[in-house]
C-alpha cells in the first residue's frame, strides 16, 4: 500500500514538475508522515517582531504574505526555550501555554493562505538558546568564557541546569505543537548554546557534558531525544548543524558527520546547513560572498548522511537554486533575506517570471544591521518588508473606489532614475498613477550603476533590472537623455499637465578643490569606475568613506570576475572545508603588489557609514592587503609626481603616486526645487537630491515609496509636506 502511494505520488510530482521552468525546485519532498509542496524553505531570520506580543498580528501578516508567495516551509525567527537563553532581556521566548495559544491564529493563517497551487506553507518554530551570545547579565554557557562580541561573561551551567535546559527545549517544542506549528528547528550552529557545547573552543568541562567530542555532543542528542519523546514521530524536527565553524577550536568534518548520524538515531527529520560563528572573521552572507559559495560544503555533508539536507547562504535566484538541486548538492534550498526582498519569489518562479523578482543584494543594511542595534528588520530594496499590514491598509485607502473627493489617477513626473526615483516611479504606478520619468543620462540606475561595478556588488544591477521590468509592466513612460530646462517659463511649459513632481536628481562627486586636481593622473571616483581605468602601481585615494573603500576594493579584488569565483573566495579568506573548523592552517594573506594609500582629513576608522555587519569585512580585508591609511592631513597641491600634503604636526610631505582618485564625498544635484517653488508646481525632493549623506540608498528607496503614497493620499489638493 505504502509503495503504491509513493509511486502515485512520484508520478503526480513528475507531471507537476513538467509545468515549471524550475522543475526540481517545485518537486514535492516526501517526509513519510507529511509532504513539503516544493523544495524552498524560508530560513529563519529574526525581525524583532517576535519580541513583543503586541506585534504578533504584524508578524502573522509578515508570514502570511510569504505563505501566499509560494514558499513550501517557513521557519520563524529564534525563540528561546527559557528565560536565560533569551538573546536580550526583552527577546522572544516560547515557554508558556498562553504564548502557545496566542500563536494559534498565526499558524492557522499561514496554513490557510493560498499560493500558486492554492495552498499555504508549513511553518516551523525555531528554538534558539543564545548561551554566551546573550545581551543580558544572567547569560549562561558550558564554561565561563566570554564571547568577543558580547559585553558580559557567562555563568557556567551546572549539571542540573543542563538537564533543566534539555527539559525546557522539549517543553517549548510541545508548546509549539499545541500552537499549530508543523515542527521546530533546533539552532545548533552559528555559535549559540548548543554549538558552544559542541566546540572545544567554548566547552572546557570535565563532566559528562564536556571533554571528548562524544561527551560534548551529548547535549544536542539529548535535546532531540527529549523533543521526539514529547511530540511523537509524525512531527518535523529540523536540526541546524554547523558544516563550517570558521573559528579556531571548532569541529572537524568527521566529527560533524558523527554528530549527524547520532542525531538521525535520536529523531531528526532533516538537516539545515549552518556556516560560521557570529564571531568568525570570515564573511559568510555579505555581498562579497559569491552566490552559492557554500553549496559544495553541503553536498559533501549530504554524501555521508541519510536524511534530506538543506543548502543555504547567498542563494538568491531560482536558477541557482535549481542548479544546486539538479547537481544533487542538497534536497532543499533555504533563503531568508530573499523573502524580505520579495515575498512572492516562489510564485514568480512558478510562472517563469524570474525577471520580476526583487532580488536580495545581500547588503544587510536594513535587515541584519537593524537587528544588531535592536531595531526592527526590514529590507533596503523592499521597505514594506515586516510592515505589510501598514502598507496594505494605506494602499487600500489610496485606491479604494469608495473614497470621496479623490482624483483617482494623477499625472506624476519623476526627475531622475536613481534608486529614489525608481522607487517613487514604481510605487506611484503601482497605486494607479500616470507616471513619466525624466532621466538626463542614457540609462536608469544612478549610483546603483556605479555600485554594481564594484567587485562583490554586481547584484546591485539586479535591483536596476527589477525596476526596469516593473516600470515596463506598469506602463511608466521613461524618457532617457532628457535634460529638463532650468528656465522657469520653459520648465513650467514642459511640466504642464502634471499634478505632482518628484525631484530625485541624486548626487555628484564633491569637488575637493585641490590645486592641480585637473592633472591627467587624477580621477573622480565615478570616472575611475565607469571607465574601468587600469590601476597604476602607487595609488592615493582621497577620502576614506564608503566610496573610498569601494574604490580600493575594486583595485585589489578581482576574484568575483574569475570563472573560479567560489574557489578564489575560499583561497582569499583561508577557507578549507576539509580541515578542522573549515580553516586552512597554513593560510597567509597575499599582499597585493599595488600600493594603495587612503587619506582622510579627520581621525577615525575608515569606511564611515559602512554597515555594522559588513563594514568590518572591508576594513579587515584592506588591512590584510597592505592598504595604508593616513589621517589628519591637509591637501596642499597635486603635482605630476604625487600629492603634497601637510601632516598634523605641520610638516609638509610629498606622497608619490602615479594615480590619485578623488573620493571626497558627494553633494546634492538639485537645481529644480527653487524653480518648482517659484512656478507653483506641487513637488517633493527625495534621496540624494534632498541630502547627499553617505549614498544612503536605504533612505532613498524608502522615501521614494513614501512620497508615492503621500501623493495618493492628499485630498482634495496636492500639498507636499513641509511646503
Amino acid at each position: 500500500m505504502e509503495k503504491s502511494y509513493s509511486k502515485n505520488l512520484k508520478s503526480a510530482s513528475l507531471i507537476l514538475m513538467a509545468n515549471f521552468a524550475y522543475p526540481r525546485l517545485f518537486e514535492p519532498l516526501d517526509l513519510k508522515f507529511t509532504r513539503l509542496k516544493n523544495r524552498v524553505m524560508m530560513g529563519s531570520m529574526h525581525t524583532g517582531l517576535e519580541d513583543h506580543s503586541r506585534n504578533l498580528n504584524v508578524l502573522k501578516d509578515y508570514f502570511v504574505e510569504r505563505s501566499k508567495g509560494g514558499v513550501g516551509l517557513i521557519v520563524t525567527g529564534g525563540y528561546s526555550p527559557n528565560w536565560l537563553g533569551k538573546v536580550s532581556p526583552f527577546a522572544a521566548s516560547f515557554n508558556t501555554k498562553s504564548v502557545a495559544r496566542a500563536h494559534q491564529e498565526l499558524t492557522t493563517a499561514v496554513h490557510q493562505a493560498k499560493a500558486y497551487d492554492g495552498t499555504g506553507a508549513k511553518i516551523c518554530l525555531q528554538l534558539l538558546h543564545a548561551g554566551r551570545y546573550s545581551y543580558h547579565p544572567f547569560l549562561v554557557a558550558p564554561s565561563r568564557i566570554k564571547s568577543p562580541i558580547t559585553p558580559f561573561t557567562p555563568f557556567k551551567l551546572p549539571a542540573f541546569l543542563v538537564e533543566k535546559t534539555i527539559h525546557d527545549f522539549a517543553n517549548a517544542a510541545q508548546l509549539a505543537q499545541q500552537a499549530g506549528y508543523d515542527g521546530v528547528e533546533i539552532m545548533g550552529s552559528e555559535g549559540y548554546l548548543i554549538h558552544q557545547f559542541l566546540a572545544a573552543r567554548t566547552n572546557h568541562r570535565s563532566d559528562q557534558w564536556g571533554g571528548t567530542f562524544a561527551h560534548r555532543m551529548k547535549f544536542p542528542i539529548e535535546i532531540v531525544k527529549a523533543i521526539r519523546k514529547r511530540v511523537g514521530n509524525e512531527w518535523i524536527i529540523i536540526f541546524r548543524i554547523s558544516l563550517l565553524d570558521l573559528v579556531e577550536g571548532g569541529s572537524t568534518p568527521q566529527e560533524t558527520v558523527a554528530l549527524a548520524l547520532e542525531l538521525e538515531k535520536a529523531g531528526v527529520t532533516f538537516f539545515n546547513s549552518g556556516i560560521g560563528w557570529h564571531e568568525a572573521r570570515i564573511p559568510t552572507i555579505a555581498t562579497v560572498v559569491p552566490p552559492g559559495a557554500f553549496a559544495s560544503v553541503t553536498a559533501d555533508f549530504r554524501k555521508n548522511v541519510n536524511l534530506p539536507v538543506v543548502a543555504t547562504n547567498r542563494i538568491n535566484h531560482p536558477g541557482l537554486a535549481e542548479s544546486i538541486l539538479e547537481k544533487g548538492q542538497a534536497d532543499l534550498i533555504s533563503m531568508a533575506r530573499p523573502f524580505l526582498a520579495d515575498p512572492h519569489f516562489v510564485n514568480k518562479a512558478a510562472r517563469n517570471a524570474a525577471s520580476e523578482i526583487n532580488t536580495c543584494i545581500a547588503c544587510n543594511q536594513a535587515c541584519l544591521d537593524h537587528i544588531f542595534v535592536a531595531k526592527k528588520a526590514t529590507c533596503m530594496v523592499n521597505p514594506q518588508a515586516a510592515e505589510e499590514n501598514i502598507w496594505a491598509q494605506r494602499k487600500f485607502s489610496a485606491t479604494s473606489e469608495n473614497t470621496s473627493q479623490r482624483k483617482k489617477t494623477k499625472k506624476v513626473a519623476i526627475l531622475g532614475s536613481g534608486p529614489a526615483g525608481l522607487s517613487a516611479a514604481f510605487h506611484a504606478a503601482d497605486l494607479g498613477h500616470d507616471v513619466t520619468v525624466f532621466e538626463r543620462s542614457g540609462d536608469i540606475g544612478g549610483q546603483f550603476t556605479l555600485a554594481s561595478l564594484v567587485p562583490g556588488k554586481s547584484d546591485y544591477a539586479e535591483t536596476i533590472r527589477y525596476y526596469r521590468e516593473q516600470l515596463r509592466i506598469r506602463g511608466v513612460q521613461l524618457l532617457l537623455n532628457t535634460l529638463l530646462p532650468t528656465n522657469p517659463a520653459s520648465l513650467k511649459e514642459k511640466l504642464q499637465g502634471f499634478d505632482a513632481v518628484v525631484v530625485a536628481t541624486g548626487v555628484k562627486p564633491r569637488d575637493p578643490k585641490i590645486e592641480g586636481q585637473n592633472l591627467p593622473q587624477v580621477y573622480a571616483y565615478d570616472q575611475f569606475l565607469k571607465k574601468k581605468i587600469k590601476p597604476g602601481k602607487e595609488i592615493l585615494i582621497i577620502g576614506t568613506g564608503g566610496i573610498g573603500v569601494d574604490v580600493a576594493t575594486t583595485i585589489l579584488d578581482s576574484h568575483h570576475e574569475s570563472p573560479n569565483a567560489i574557489q578564489d573566495f575560499m583561497n582569499h579568506w583561508g577557507i578549507d572545508p576539509s580541515k578542522r573548523s573549515g580553516l586552512n592552517p597554513d593560510f597567509k594573506p597575499v599582499l597585493n603588489p599595488i600600493q594603495i594609500t587612503l587619506l582622510q582629513r579627520s581621525e577615525g576608522s575608515i569606511g564611515k557609514g559602512l554597515g555594522k555587519t559588513t563594514g568590518w569585512i572591508h576594513r579587515l580585508d584592506l588591512k590584510r592587503m597592505g592598504v595604508r591609511v593616513i589621517s589628519k592631513v591637509k591637501y596642499k597641491k597635486i603635482v605630476p609626481e604625487g600629492l603634497i600634503l601637510e601632516r598634523e604636526d605641520g610638516r609638509t610631505e610629498m606622497l608619490r603616486a602615479d594615480q590619485i582618485i578623488l573620493c571626497a564625498g558627494q553633494e546634492s544635484v538639485n537645481e529644480y526645487e527653487s524653480i518648482l517653488k517659484e512656478i507653483g508646481i506641487p513637488h517633493w525632493v527625495i534621496g540624494g537630491a534632498k541630502f547627499a549623506g553617505e549614498l544612503d540608498a536605504k533612505r532613498a528607496i524608502r522615501e521614494g515609496m513614501e512620497v508615492a503614497y503621500q501623493i495618493s493620499e492628499l485630498v482634495p489638493e496636492l500639498v507636499p509636506e513641509g511646503n
